[in-house]
């Protein structure tokens, strides 16, 4: 195959090692598979997180497939966060903040509205504190590469 024309602009990009047996790529490309299903579930219900789905699936491709990594890393809605999560094991600020505050509104409107036995609530609640402090716990690059030059103050 010719070289990818797109492969210079991202010289910052691991190398994808994949696994020598074909019996193991095939089945990290169908966990891959699995976790991105997994994670695009996870934008419409409130007990899934997508983020951690996605770096999953990039892990798994990153070892199974050079093609499917390449597809997730050029995806519009999730190359950014596999990209930046690849380079400097970080997620953006705003990422982490959209998915907890996300996650938050659909807990918070799921217990109120649609839950009824009390365990079932305590559950969810429990649930939505652990993943929301696991989340908030992952670094952010944006956040520590200094917040007075990212708004305009003297550096």
């Amino acid at each position: 195959m010719a070289a990818d024309p797109r492969e210079a602009p991202d010289k910052g990009r691991p190398e994808v090692r994949k696994h020598p047996s074909m019996t193991v790529r095939v089945l990290l490309l169908i966990a891959g598979t699995l976790c991105l299903a997994l994670a695009v579930l996870g934008v419409f219900t409130p007990v899934l997180p997508t983020t951690p789905f996605v770096l999953l699936a990039a892990a798994c491709y990153a070892r199974a497939s050079t093609r499917f990594h390449r597809m997730l890393l050029d995806n519009r809605v999730f190359g950014p966060i596999v990209r930046e999560w690849e380079r400097h094991r970080s997620i953006p600020r705003r990422v982490k903040a959209l998915a907890i505050g996300m996650m938050a509104t659909t807990l918070s409107i799921s217990v109120i509205f649609f839950v009824e036995p009390a365990w079932l609530k305590g559950a969810l609640v429990a649930l939505g504190f652990v993943l929301g402090f696991w989340m908030y716990r992952i670094p952010s690059r944006d956040a520590v590469a200094g917040t007075s030059a990212s708004r305009g103050g003297p550096g």
